[in-house]
């Protein structure tokens, strides 16, 4: 078998990406844990936090869409990387001088949020343009595993510095974190592509959203997306309060346990291109779902035998399938999908972690009025429907990941 060699461009973007996605999980996961800590919130005003910091994901997906297959797609993603640099800068400024609310860390969340929204939609339409068709499952493999790094440092780092020196040091670190991420941008090479005619920005979403909504393998991986991240974030929303306050967890040992969402991403990423050869390519896909289904039943059974081990499992188990979906549905809508419309049809799924805010709400609303045991019995509710969505759809029937555009 012939070794896959990817080129200096992509190797600069995963890099990037790593820098970026650990300045967002060190500060995703520092914000809540600041809040419970120093400004005594509760499981419905962390909940609220999240969906500050998710909303975005509903709001901007598809105008990110629209932009990444009209400008260049190498400095919208530094615009949106100084953006989220520019939050974590405000956010260091305002705790240094203690006028850091709770307020205002959901506002800057939010901004910070937006930069995030538009480098998700963008990199992965811009790997296509780096490395040929045969190499976009390696691709998207060393991509999630610079991801799942992020993952797997990223709420340790923020814990243990939380913990131990305040939250100072971890808004520090993410900001200088996003700050090299643009750097990284500045130097790639981008290919030039084809320009598109001018025409009504409406007419260009209308397209890709009906590319995905009337195709019979984008739409069921659609659909599966919107009702993961509904209930993921249903536990997300609960779950530090409920780790500090029934489960006994420090602040160190809540960042351990949601690092164990990132070492079972990396897991995950390290076993794909080994699955990818051994597994026919729709097996591979469903793997995601059903690890998401274990991991709720593992979180639900903290309340019978509370345990920081069961919780890190559960975390665990959310990443190692989950990786899986990431880099194996990638491939498939950069493989399905023409390249004019690789931004749109991107965005669509950026579009489906809209549902990130609605299950923060929903979790912050269950768990606050109904309690913990109703939440996390509708967070597996929730994980048995993606699984059955994408278990009943011709997706996993693929036996090999298709060679090029399917007509929707």
């Amino acid at each position: 078998m012939t070794r896959i060699v990817l080129p200096p461009a992509f190797n600069r973007l995963a890099w990037s990406n790593l820098a970026a996605q650990s300045a967002e999980q060190v500060g995703l996961a520092a914000a809540p844990i600041f809040a419970v800590l120093a400004l005594g919130a509760e499981a419905g005003e962390t909940g609220l936090l999240q969906t500050a910091q998710t909303l975005p994901f509903l709001l901007l997906a598809i105008p990110a869409g629209v932009l990444a297959d009209r400008m260049s797609r190498r400095k919208l993603m530094a615009l949106a990387e100084g953006l989220r640099a520019l939050s974590l800068a405000a956010i260091l400024v305002l705790f240094q001088a203690g006028h850091l609310s709770l307020a205002l860390l959901a506002v800057l969340g939010f901004a910070g949020a937006c930069g995030t929204v538009a480098y998700s939609v963008v990199a992965p339409a811009l790997v296509p343009a780096l490395v040929p068709p045969n190499a976009l499952s390696l691709a998207n493999a060393r991509i999630e595993l610079a991801r799942t790094v992020a993952f797997a440092s990223g709420p340790a780092l923020a814990g243990a510095l939380v913990g131990w020196s305040g939250a100072g040091p971890a808004f520090a670190l993410a900001c200088a974190l996003s700050v090299c991420a643009v750097f990284l941008l500045s130097g790639l090479a981008e290919p030039a592509r084809p320009a598109l005619p001018p025409r009504n920005p409406l007419r260009d979403v209308k397209e890709g959203a009906s590319f995905v909504l009337t195709h019979e393998l984008l739409l069921p991986v659609f659909l599966t997306q919107i009702v993961f991240n509904t209930a993921f974030f249903m536990m997300q929303a609960m779950y530090v309060p409920y780790a500090i306050n029934t489960l006994g967890l420090s602040a160190g040992g809540v960042g351990a346990t949601l690092a164990a969402l990132g070492v079972g991403m990396v897991v995950g990423a390290l076993l794909a291109p080994r699955l990818s050869r051994a597994l026919p390519f729709g097996v591979l896909i469903a793997i995601g779902p059903i690890a998401g289904v274990c991991s709720a039943l593992a979180m639900l059974a903290t309340l019978w035998l509370p345990s920081g081990v069961l919780a890190g499992l559960s975390f665990f188990l959310i990443g190692a399938g989950p990786v899986l979906w990431v880099i194996s549905t990638g491939t498939l809508r950069q493989s399905a999908t023409p390249p004019h419309l690789l931004g749109r049809v991107s965005a669509m799924y950026t579009l489906a972690q809209g549902a990130r805010p609605v299950g923060a709400l929903l979790g912050a609303y269950i768990g606050g009025v109904h309690g913990v045991d109703a939440c996390l019995a509708a967070v597996l509710a929730g994980f048995v429907l993606q699984a059955a969505i994408i278990l009943f759809s011709p997706v996993v029937r693929l036996s090999r990941q298709p060679e090029g555009p399917v007509p929707a």
